[in-house]
């Protein structure tokens, strides 16, 4: 685990704690926020969605992602005080590379083949993992992989299109008829979602998901005789991971693109087998 950095309050001037969250990223590895201890940092005194959310490169395959600004709660006046986070720098071309969408060694001029942009093929995957399927999983559900379309994500721009990113993607999986249940809504920020053999919640907030948000969708896919999901855009905590892989509840994380990405073995193997 990461050591805890000390972040001074700009309120009461006290120090705080804080250690930085790791996310995962489409290839695999893990991403973690840049922190730029040498900024002051500042109060959090309206939060916007925009504001809420920090580009942040992997190191592993230079993909850029938006996450969670990070963010941590002044334990003496209660202040949230923003976390400053050093910006990704421009990306710079490998010397004598070839021009974008240009084949190397080709005249200039010449593009690749569709879907080939500055030189790397549209079908290029990190290796030792199965061809990405739109989800970031392995291709392919219960209804074969060669007779589902193509999962269309929706941009991720409130909690709604959250809500009904993981919807959408339910269906893409093969599961009917998904809605959000009638009745009064749970105390929690995350929003159900129901269909005939699945349970999902799902959690639009910027906070990691914690270890009883992960039992609660088991024990509801439990009492329903069905399989639970939870996707978050923030990522989970190492206790909620730890369990889930106990449950085997598959864990889907999504970035503001809208792609949810699994990140344990159950969200694989749901994804390779479908509904």
């Amino acid at each position: 685990m990461a050591e805890a950095v000390p972040v001074r309050c700009p309120a009461c001037q006290r120090e705080n704690g804080y250690i930085s969250p790791v996310f995962p990223c489409a290839c695999g590895s893990p991403v973690t926020p840049p922190l730029d201890l040498a900024a002051a940092p500042l109060p959090l005194t309206h939060r916007t969605w925009r504001d809420s959310w920090v580009t942040v490169r992997c190191g592993s395959c230079g993909r850029e992602s938006e996450w969670p600004h990070p963010e941590v709660g002044c334990g003496a006046c209660g202040t949230v005080v923003l976390v400053p986070v050093r910006p990704p720098e421009p990306a710079e071309p490998p010397a004598g590379a070839a021009g974008a969408g240009e084949v190397a060694g080709a005249e200039p001029g010449v593009r690749g083949a569709p879907g080939a942009e500055d030189g790397v093929r549209g079908d290029a995957r990190p290796a030792g993992r199965a061809p990405a399927g739109p989800g970031g999983g392995s291709a392919g559900v219960g209804r074969g992989p060669a007779s589902r379309p193509p999962f269309r994500p929706v941009t991720i721009r409130t909690a709604r299109d959250a809500v009904a990113t993981a919807a959408l993607y339910l269906r893409w999986l093969g599961f009917r008829d998904v809605r959000q249940p009638d009745g009064v809504p749970i105390p929690s920020a995350a929003v159900d979602l129901r269909a005939p053999g699945v349970v999902a919640q799902v959690d639009p907030t910027t906070a990691p998901a914690g270890l009883r948000a992960v039992e609660c969708v088991w024990l509801n896919g439990l009492t329903a005789s069905a399989t639970s999901v939870y996707f978050a855009l923030a990522g989970y905590t190492e206790e909620a991971r730890g369990r889930a892989d106990d449950l085997g509840i598959p864990l889907f994380v999504m970035d503001l693109t809208g792609m949810p990405q699994p990140v344990n073995d159950p969200a694989d193997a749901l994804v390779g087998r479908g509904a």
